[in-house]
């Protein structure tokens, strides 16, 4: 099947294909354009929606005046995947007639499926235009169920059911309240039979991770309506989640034969058809799937890194997986979107689906990001401590907990993994702008400044680093299990912490702008002050004694950045040309220890380590960056040159081995040096093997010559 577009390809176009304006507007009274909206109607009701575009195109051009018009295009854009082009007609229509309840309504709809936190907004000024517009309230109320709002989401429901007792969407939304506590509904019966009641409700099980009961209900919407290819769409969207590849192919592909084509159900065919590219290794608990141009290299790390935290986390949260956990490496990011999402342009670098049926982490390769720019170690951490946590709750705990819990472990084990704080999270919190626990949820879903998402995820994690401080580590495991319960955050706070999350609220701030007191207080300094820095360092010749001074002032105001112009780095080259290795070297160990992840910078540490005669620092240092990109075939020859040299056999032939999988230049000399750490462990067949390949690639390469005649007379045997 071959994959012709994103969604209605022709609603890009259509705007192009509007008549040309006639010389004279028609008269709004004119029976022509209340025939040409009959047209439009017409047409739209009998799924021709190109036609339809064109005649409300039509209309539209006639009476450019009537907002009306342009709203009403405006919703057949939204129904047919197009948000963009319906945003764009609603603000035309608001341009016209800023009193227009129906384009504020419209509006605030896609805002609402964007999870954009104005959708209210538009939704307030639609309802007070028109009080009687009970979708509004529905609108409110569904986003505040989406940030686990249940008193207002319930509140708005009532509202809307006042104004229209049949309003199905907060039928739906009141039964979600009860269903997500876990708690029987007598509004299930309510929705009777009406499919985008069951369709609704299998939408805040998908949010609240609950895939299996939004499965459910997808099917039951289904079973109500069989044509509402929506829930058809979702249906194989969240069985993919769940790696039911199978089943969720039959039903995208029925949505794509009957012409229910929104962006993720032909982006998932797409990336569907590109699975012949990946292969999947099973071991025991573990199902890997790497794509065939870097399996070899990344399967080594991946599996080890795997069992690892497994082993950590079965001991720590004292829980076992009940089946094995699937990990699926894309060296797209985009391909990584679509699995995830359905769609382009996901932020994340890995995405945990748990259920029972089935279960599934995505993520990034190393390849998908710019090398430094993801350490995908610490991203698997965080997404197995999802996985486990989610299993040990059976889905019942919240976003906040599970989010934040998951960054505590990035650093709980090993503390240079995780990432850093900030300037956006600086700004945060000299703002105050966190958000308190008890609220915390809606930073995730419906963020109200750009960088709310990423403050929440760390405001969270140093949540999850105060209890353990406070409480001790043990505590929460406590936590976590209460949440098994399906309890609410400020519950759950008062039972475990035996606090009031008011005051809970308090004392966590307290500690954190303590810890951040002087970043905070230095931040403009430290800003305008970087960039100093980085100017005397481009200079010609470069003030190196200014450097070094500024520089380390810098570090002391904001000792976490460790990006690009970083001053770690400024101050250890200045120090180099002035011939203090040694203090060189003490600065990039707290580049290092601060989470530096550019590779020349970590190698340039090595090299000064390894010159100084401290081996075993300059493998540990280059082992971190196997952390962050194991496709980096310079680092492997290093590290394997290191580990041979210590009589590290096993390590050397495990990075000499990664070398051979990433296509060498010189092809002969990574095969000898495989053959070296092969030898150095005794297993001569394996080291013979080896040598005849480097021989293979050049015959007259001397050392692999005479290794061979030296292992021919080790395997020999002895008279």
């Amino acid at each position: 099947m071959t994959r012709l577009g994103l969604g209605l390809l022709v609603g890009l176009s259509l705007v192009a294909q509007q008549p040309a304006a006639p010389k004279k507007a028609v008269p709004s009274n004119d029976p022509r354009l209340a025939a040409g909206l009959a047209t439009a109607e017409a047409l739209w009701k009998s799924g021709d929606f190109e036609g339809a575009s064109k005649a409300f195109g039509a209309i539209v051009v006639a009476d450019p005046a009537n907002a009306n018009y342009r709203v009403r295009w405006g919703q057949l854009f939204f129904e047919r995947f197009n948000p963009g082009e319906a945003t764009k007609l609603y603000l035309e229509a608001l341009a016209i007639d800023d009193k227009n309840p129906q384009a504020w309504l419209g509006l605030a709809e896609v805002q609402a499926e964007e999870f954009n936190s104005k959708a209210s907004e538009a939704a307030d000024k639609a309802l007070a235009l028109d009080p009687k517009l009970y979708k509004a309230h529905e609108i409110k109320a569904r986003m505040a169920l989406e940030d686990d709002d249940h008193k207002t989401a319930a509140a708005e429901c009532d509202e809307a059911l006042k104004i229209e007792p049949n309003a199905v969407q907060a039928i739906a939304i009141h039964a979600s309240v009860d269903l997500l506590a876990d708690k029987p509904s007598t509004w299930t019966a309510k929705i009777a039979n009406r499919a985008e009641g069951f369709d609704t409700i299998a939408h805040f099980f998908v949010l609240n991770r609950r895939y299996e009961d939004g499965i459910d209900y997808y099917r039951k919407a289904i079973a109500a309506d069989p044509k509402l290819w929506r829930a058809h769409a979702q249906l194989g969207v969240n069985l993919m989640r769940l790696g039911l590849a199978g089943e969720a192919r039959t039903e995208l592909e029925l949505c794509y034969e009957n012409h229910y084509r929104d962006a993720a159900t032909v982006n998932t065919l797409r990336l569907m058809d590109t699975y012949v590219d990946y292969k999947t290794y099973e071991s025991p608990g573990i199902v890997l799937k790497l794509h065939k141009k870097e399996d070899e290299a990344l399967r080594p790390y991946f599996e080890a890194e795997i069992r690892r935290a497994m082993a950590v986390f079965e001991k720590k949260y004292q829980h076992k997986l009940p089946q094995p956990v699937q990990v699926e490496v894309y060296p797209n990011h985009e391909d990584f979107a679509v699995r995830t999402m359905g769609m382009p342009g996901l932020g994340a670098l890995g995405v945990t689906f748990h259920g029972i049926s089935g279960n599934a982490i995505a993520m990034d390769s190393p390849s998908g990001r710019p090398p430094g720019q993801f350490h995908w170690a610490s991203t698997l951490w965080h997404e197995l401590s999802h996985m486990y946590i989610l299993s040990l709750t059976n889905d019942r705990v919240v976003r906040w907990f599970t989010e934040g819990l998951a960054v505590h472990e990035e650093t709980a084990t090993i503390p240079d993994w995780g990432d850093r704080i900030t300037p956006d999270i600086i700004i945060a919190i000299r703002d105050k702008k966190l958000l308190p626990v008890a609220e915390i949820d809606r930073g995730f879903i419906h963020p109200k400044f750009p960088e709310q998402v990423i403050v929440s995820y760390f405001e969270a994690g140093k949540m999850c680093d105060y209890i353990a401080k406070r409480w001790g580590e043990g505590k929460l495991l406590d936590i976590a299990r209460e949440f098994a319960k399906n309890r609410p955050t400020v519950d759950v706070i008062r039972d475990q912490l035996k606090i009031e999350p008011e005051a809970f609220d308090k004392d966590f701030l307290a500690d954190l702008e303590k810890e951040t007191e002087v970043t905070v207080k230095n931040f403009k300094e430290w800003t305008t002050g970087l960039g100093e820095v980085n100017k005397l360092a481009r200079a010609t010749p470069p003030d190196n004694d200014a450097i070094v001074t500024k520089g380390r002032a810098l570090e002391f105001f904001y000792p976490d950045y460790v990006e690009a112009g970083n001053a770690y780095v400024l101050v250890a080259k200045a120090l180099l040309a002035k011939g203090d290795k040694p203090g060189a070297m003490a600065e990039y160990a707290k580049y290092s220890k601060n989470s530096g992840r550019d590779a020349d910078t970590i190698k340039a540490y090595a090299d000064l380590l390894k010159e100084s005669g401290n081996s075993t620092q300059a493998e540990k240092e280059l082992e971190r960056l196997n952390a962050i990109n194991p496709l980096d075939r310079n680092l492997h020859e290093r590290l394997g040159a290191l580990y041979l040299a210590t009589n590290q056999a096993p390590l050397a032939a495990r990075e000499f081995g990664a070398v051979v999988a990433l296509n060498p230049i010189d092809v002969a000399g990574s095969h000898y040096n495989l053959a070296m750490a092969f030898k150095a462990q005794g297993l001569i067949d394996k080291a013979r093997e080896e040598t005849l390949t480097a021989l293979e690639a050049a015959p007259d390469f001397r050392p692999a010559q005479k290794l061979l005649l030296q292992l021919e007379s080790a395997a020999e045997p002895k008279k």
